[in-house]
């Protein structure tokens, strides 16, 4: 397959994630049952443990430049949250968070909030940016820019139960700066023996 034509499937391919995700999003938001069965499903700390770790293949996608692949990564990063069924049991400070988290996502919009809402596609736009270019430290940055707004965030909308993030984020940071950083040295050695 010729170049042009493999742009022109990848550019098809990710417009229909993009697409996808769209949809979601619009059902996250505007279907109430869809909402909390999602929430319900995000009790379960695996999505939060694994869902850090979808930069991974992010910074991948991007450092290929793959519009297919990061917008088939962000439309499973959004969907992560309902994979795993709902637990038994969830700790206390696991259900305020999540409780906060839905009464933030269903409450009043306003300027302040979409600014720093905004951030997060900002985040990931400065990201794929940065690997696009081959900017490792750059990309490292942003990464754990996003990690420690992330905390940040957490603590100061959920008070207490925002630490109960704490865990899943930091192990998620480290794997992803050890694998982004691994890859991408073995990426560029490839390249300049080639």
């Amino acid at each position: 397959m010729g170049n042009k034509k493999r742009k022109k499937y990848d550019l098809i391919f990710a417009v229909v994630f993009a697409l996808l995700t769209v949809v979601f999003l619009i059902l996250f938001a505007t279907n109430d049952a869809f909402f909390n069965w999602a929430f319900e499903r995000h009790h379960n700390q695996l999505s939060w443990y694994i869902r850090p770790l979808f930069l991974i293949p992010f910074c991948y996608f991007a450092y290929k430049r793959s519009w297919t692949g990061i917008s088939v990564t962000i439309f499973l990063l959004m969907t992560s949250m309902f994979w795993f069924p709902e637990p038994e049991s969830s700790s206390a400070l696991v259900e305020q968070f999540l409780d906060m988290e839905m009464e933030y996502l269903m409450g009043s919009w306003g300027i302040a909030k979409i600014l720093v809402t905004l951030i997060i596609p900002i985040s990931f736009i400065a990201l794929g940016m940065a690997l696009w270019k081959r900017s490792l430290w750059i990309g490292l940055s942003v990464v754990v820019f996003m990690t420690v707004g992330k905390m940040i965030w957490s603590v100061v909308e959920g008070g207490e139960s925002g630490q109960s993030i704490f865990i899943p984020a930091i192990i998620g940071l480290l794997i992803c700066i050890g694998v982004i950083s691994f890859a991408y040295k073995k990426f560029e050695k490839k390249k300049k023996q080639s």
